[in-house]
């Protein structure tokens, strides 16, 4: 018998189910047809395990969509859906029959309840669901009963300090009785509109998602949410049976990148232990609202395996771009050729200038060649070993570190990644 708590979300998501329904998934399954993008995937997940797309796939907690976008990313896997709201699961339903989702199996049951499956799967996806349970890390005990121990987890949870606007708010509408109903969401609508110069919660009530009715219901009036920051999600992961592997994108918690680089203590944040470091940065930024994460079974025989700069191996890892690189040639720093950026980060000062030589390195980039073959014999392999470091920290490129070439239908020129001109 489920808990009031599990009770009450339940019934809030089939009320409000969030993300909110789609129907037309035609220009995402466009985008993923190239396969490139799940190389890509891959290596980000297992650098050291040669590339394949035939991976089992568990989506815990699918949402309306999610489970029928992984089933479209990944069409020579096995995916399988899971979430404990009806609603959810005949949207699902709808989009497979839709667009022939042969490879997607879907199923109403709470991610408490995963066991019963009867499967493992080398990946397993839990997005914006643990924050909402009434116990999470029973939760993610559940996750990793099901979880291949050369599996990998995806997981994102709320973080606070970013979220400090909502969670006020929440308060007030609990305090003066707004509740998840058609009428409350009507009049919370009004009250966002008056708020206040200055009050946390302006900057994220601008945002597009937010003028949508269901996302003011998850975000304000969900019965129940709470949120982790990074040395509480390490906690959770310890306790749950997980250990950390990297972020989906690391550079907003480095303290080699951007602002954090800066800092007067920035060479006292690098002594720190890594946990400590990206803890540090987290408090130094102050504008988180999640965290996603890739993470490993503690007994995983390749919990270890990672990108590593201090031997020989980083001259045979192959660098791929990854698809939210830009790479600018105008109005640039002095003595800069080129400046990076990756377009999916939200921290501004995040951008990675280049000389001529690093520009001629970042060129020879072609998803194929090692990093020994693409420095020239004369070049300085100390300050390459840094490019190199400073790209994929910088979420630039992840690394094939197999030391397998991939399949012919995977080494052409890296995709929307050349440099151009900016807009």
């Amino acid at each position: 018998m489920r808990s009031d708590a599990a009770a009450s979300v339940q019934d809030f998501y089939e009320r409000y189910p969030y993300p909110p329904p789609v129907e037309d998934l035609d220009r995402y399954q466009s985008l993923w047809k190239d396969g490139r993008l799940r190389r890509q995937e891959h290596h980000l997940s297992w650098p050291a395990r040669p590339f394949r797309d035939d991976h089992s796939i568990l989506v815990a907690g699918c949402g309306t969509s999610q489970a029928a976008k992984h089933a479209m990313r990944w069409p020579a896997a096995r995916v399988t859906g899971i979430d404990f709201s009806a609603t959810s699961v005949r949207c699902t339903e709808e989009l497979k029959h839709k667009y022939h989702l042969e490879n997607l199996e879907v199923r109403q049951l709470p991610i408490e309840r995963a066991a019963e499956l009867g499967m493992r799967f080398d990946l397993v996806v839990c997005t914006g669901v643990l924050h909402h349970l009434a116990d999470p890390l029973a939760g993610l005990r559940a996750l990793r009963r099901v979880l291949e121990p050369v599996g990998a987890l995806h997981l994102m949870v709320y973080a606070p300090y970013g979220r400090a606007g909502i969670y006020m708010m929440q308060e007030f509408c609990r305090r003066v009785g707004i509740e998840a109903t058609d009428e409350g969401i009507r009049d919370l609508v009004t009250i966002l509109g008056s708020l206040p110069q200055g009050h946390p919660l302006r900057a994220l009530r601008d945002a597009p998602d937010f003028h949508r009715a269901a996302a003011i219901a998850d975000a304000l009036l969900n019965p129940h949410d709470r949120a982790y920051s990074v040395g509480q999600l390490f906690e959770l992961l310890e306790a749950g049976g997980f250990t950390f592997s990297r972020w989906m994108r690391q550079a907003p918690y480095s303290p080699h990148c951007g602002l954090a680089a800066k800092v007067a203590a920035a060479t006292d944040i690098g002594q720190l232990a890594l946990s400590e470091q990206f803890a540090a940065v987290e408090l130094l930024r102050g504008t988180m609202v999640r965290h996603s994460l890739i993470a490993r079974r503690d007994d995983s025989p390749n919990h270890n395996e990672g990108i590593n700069f201090d031997g020989e191996a980083w001259l045979g890892y192959v660098p791929i771009r990854v698809s939210d690189t830009l790479c600018v040639q105008e109005r640039l720093p002095a003595g800069a050729a080129a400046v990076l950026l990756n377009r999916a980060h939200e921290c501004t000062d995040l951008i990675l200038p280049l000389d001529q030589r690093e520009k001629r390195w970042f060129d020879a980039i072609d998803g194929c060649s090692a990093i020994g073959e693409i420095i020239a014999a004369g070049d300085d392999r100390a300050a390459a070993r840094t490019f190199f470091e400073r790209l994929w920290w910088y979420d630039q490129v992840v690394f094939d570190a197999s030391g397998e070439r991939a399949a012919s239908d995977y080494l052409a020129a890296p995709i929307s990644t050349r440099c151009s001109l900016s807009q």
